[in-house]
């Protein structure tokens, strides 16, 4: 993705760190991956603010108002996960609804640079289909090109 995004730091290619700056300050945010099936081969992407103690949340509304730079710095954190381990699907769903709104949200508003990128399906009435702007998914799947 051509989109502005946070400089992210990894180890291990399976958890990534950044730093949102805003009027809230300066705030550390984690994405992890985890696999959660080899059948399709499938990870868990996790992100949240993590405080002072290295605790990770994922319930936090951090208000730093920089939200989409925020998502295309998740998505790239793709691009680098696929990189070492390949492209597999990656599934992700917020903590609650409002949250998964918020991303559902995000992505379509990036929609033009996210679907160059990434073939995305969203989760609804019991089954995965196209991600299609306006419609309210559970869950999402992603898949780099």
């Amino acid at each position: 993705m051509n989109l502005d995004h946070y400089t992210f730091f990894t180890t291990d290619f399976q958890e990534y760190e950044f730093f949102s700056e805003g009027p809230q300050g300066r705030i550390k945010k984690i994405v992890r991956y985890r696999r959660i099936s080899n059948d399709p081969v499938t990870y868990n992407l996790a992100f949240g603010d993590e405080n002072e103690k290295g605790v990770v949340s994922d319930t936090v509304i951090s208000n730093n108002r920089d939200k989409d730079m925020v998502l295309t710095t998740v998505a790239n954190t793709i691009n680098a996960f696929s990189d070492h381990y390949g492209n597999h699907f990656i599934y992700a769903e917020g903590s609650t609804a409002a949250r998964t709104r918020l991303y559902q949200m995000g992505i379509a508003r990036l929609w033009e640079a996210i679907s160059m990128d990434f073939d995305v399906w969203g989760y609804k009435d019991d089954s995965w289909q196209d991600f299609r702007i306006n419609v309210n998914y559970d869950a999402f799947l992603v898949k780099r090109k």
